[in-house]
């Protein structure tokens, strides 16, 4: 059942076409702030809540949380939907520590090797997914970074950890029919792309070397846009494109209509993502989306508007005998399937009200929440710096990012912890259970819309 390339689709051992369509398990493996709520990036939230729990009861509590969050009940949802592909975003952390580099940690597959065995007995592929590489390879929170700058392109050690990982990843599943590949660099953010490409030909080798049959999924420069950093189109791989829809944000305007500036239609929709996909058709090799899907808001109206941007985006992939992986599976209301409820939203709703007030996520901020605080300095830097343009979205969105989810996020991390206080065991892991599948809240038009597009 090893997948592998063959031309511009992906096969089966006997030569069956095979498209992946699926979804992405993110907040899980590797945690993020707007999917279960908490503020800034993972490692910073779990020192915070680590310092008010202590050692033991911090295990308790996350492990709970990972085995709650994915389980047989959620394989078994999405082999009914029809999904045959779950991309799952992993975290270095859980192999690796800072402090002990080089060694590999094997309780830290405890998980993923159940997660992938409980996906593989209900024919669903897995795709690993490194979201979060040591140093950052990005400059925002989905890398865990706790800062602005990528220093895995900037430092050496950091990539010769990553390469050792993933040598160990590959070892551990090459004779796994069910994982169908790695992906090893979710949405690199090299900001002179001059280091990504000889790494992405070192890491090719490496883990060829160790597994020469599993297929590789690669991610573009500049967050899976940017595929000119490719000097090779090495054998049996995807190059994966990320496909977000300008006004399927959470600050995007009506659709169809104009967001910031831009017109979105669904003529926009299929001219940007042939444009992103460009390098796929020229080399002829599969295409596979990686990331994509709306933000949900809760007003009936706009949200009718980001069904209409999902269900064109489908049928524009399905056109171009396209793959793909919805993004995400499970969170506290902003994207997921479906999304979790009961005691963990009654403690922390408010607080996650709070963060949203503030626009203390990337994810979930339209930029615009305390706008009155903030418009000074947004004009202070339009003024004094017109010409500062920084990578990857310019100086709006670098403002935004330091000010609200690097300052106003860090600030928050001491009030989230300090909600896990006075907790007993029990409550703990109520908490954790609330992200259970039986727990949660399905999004139905979303799910009514991905099981009609999957059942054709």
């Amino acid at each position: 059942m090893t997948l592998r390339v063959s031309g511009s689709r992906l096969v089966a051992a006997d030569g069956t076409p095979v498209r992946l369509r699926g979804v992405g398990l993110g907040g899980w493996m590797n945690m993020e702030n707007f999917i279960t709520g908490y503020p800034a990036d993972e490692s910073s939230m779990r020192s915070a809540v680590r310092e008010v729990l202590g050692d033991d009861r911090y295990e308790l509590f996350f492990d709970r949380l990972l085995t709650s969050f994915f389980d047989e009940a959620d394989a078994a949802l999405l082999a009914d939907l029809g999904i045959n592909c779950v991309r799952i975003p992993v975290n270095y952390r859980h192999f690796e520590s800072d402090d002990r580099p080089m060694e590999i940690i094997e309780r830290g597959f405890r998980h993923l090797d159940r997660v992938i065995r409980l996906l593989g007995d209900r024919g669903i592929y897995s795709v690993i997914d490194m979201h979060a590489l040591p140093g950052a390879q990005n400059q925002h929170w989905h890398s865990d970074n706790p800062t602005h700058i990528a220093s895995f392109w900037r430092h050496r050690h950091f990539q010769d950890r990553a390469v050792h990982m993933w040598e160990a990843i590959a070892d551990r599943y090459k004779d796994d029919p069910w994982v169908a590949g790695y992906n090893p660099v979710n949405e690199p953010g090299d900001v002179e792309g001059r280091v990504v490409g000889p790494f992405y030909d070192r890491l090719v080798k490496a883990v060829r070397a160790v597994d020469p049959a599993h297929v590789l999924f690669l991610d573009g420069n500049r967050y899976s846009t940017d595929f000119t950093i490719f000097r090779e189109v090495y054998e049996n791989t995807v190059f994966v494109c990320h496909d977000y829809a300008l006004a399927g944000f959470a600050h995007g305007g009506p659709y169809p209509g104009h967001t910031r500036g831009e017109w979105c239609d669904r003529d926009q929709l299929e001219s940007t993502f042939t444009r992103r996909t460009a390098f796929q058709r020229e080399t002829g090799t599969p295409v596979w989306v990686g990331e994509f899907g709306p933000v949900y808001t809760g007003d009936p109206e706009t949200d009718a508007q980001r069904y209409q941007i999902l269900r064109d985006q489908l049928e524009i992939y399905d056109a171009h005998d396209a793959g793909w992986s919805l993004w995400t599976y499970k969170d506290v209301g902003l994207q997921g399937l479906v999304h979790a409820a009961g005691p963990y939203m009654d403690r922390f709703g408010p607080f996650i009200a709070k963060k949203t007030r503030l626009g203390a996520d990337r994810w979930g901020s339209t930029m615009e929440e305390a706008a009155d605080q903030l418009a000074p300095l947004h004009r202070l830097v339009e003024t004094e710096f017109p010409s500062w343009d920084p990578f990857p979205w310019g100086a709006r969105y670098q403002t935004d990012d330091l000010l609200r989810h690097i300052l106003i996020a860090q600030a928050l991390l001491p009030e989230y912890a300090d909600l896990f206080r006075g907790l007993s065991d029990e409550e703990l892991i109520a908490l954790a259970d609330s992200f259970a599948l039986a727990r949660c809240v399905r999004r139905e038009p979303l799910l009514d819309l991905l099981a009609e597009n999957l059942s054709r």
